[in-house]
């Protein structure tokens, strides 16, 4: 039986990136581990559940952004009461879109980008 444990996201900026994952998500650092012989941090956060992780992964000083690539698409979370979890985003001053929904159906979810521009789907709760 295989358990998810964790996604990693490579950030330009840490404290950017902890801020967004923080204040955006609600989620809290449960450890980080700092390697300045080999000049990376990795800062590992989770949601209420505590059940899995995102691991920020700093190399220090990159030089240029990392290139996201074609192949990864977003993360995705739940939230209760959509409309004022989007409205929330904006007012902090995040790259939202509009409501969204699959075809033929009513709208159930919009993205918010982070620092580095990975996509965040943002879902409606069922």
């Amino acid at each position: 039986m295989y358990k998810m444990l964790h996604t990693c996201l490579r950030v330009m900026d840490l404290e950017a990136s902890l801020k967004f994952y923080s204040e955006a998500l609600d989620l809290k650092e449960t450890r980080r581990k700092d390697f300045p012989e080999h000049e990376f941090t990795l800062v590992f956060l989770t949601d209420e559940s505590n059940t899995y992780e995102i691991e920020l992964t700093y190399n220090y000083n990159p030089e240029t952004p990392y290139v996201i690539g074609n192949g990864f698409s977003h993360l995705a979370f739940g939230v209760a009461d959509l409309e004022a979890s989007r409205e929330r985003h904006e007012v902090l001053g995040y790259k939202v879109t509009k409501l969204m929904g699959l075809p033929g159906t009513v709208p159930s979810y919009y993205f918010v980008t982070d620092p580095d521009g990975y996509d965040v789907e943002i879902i409606r709760n069922r």
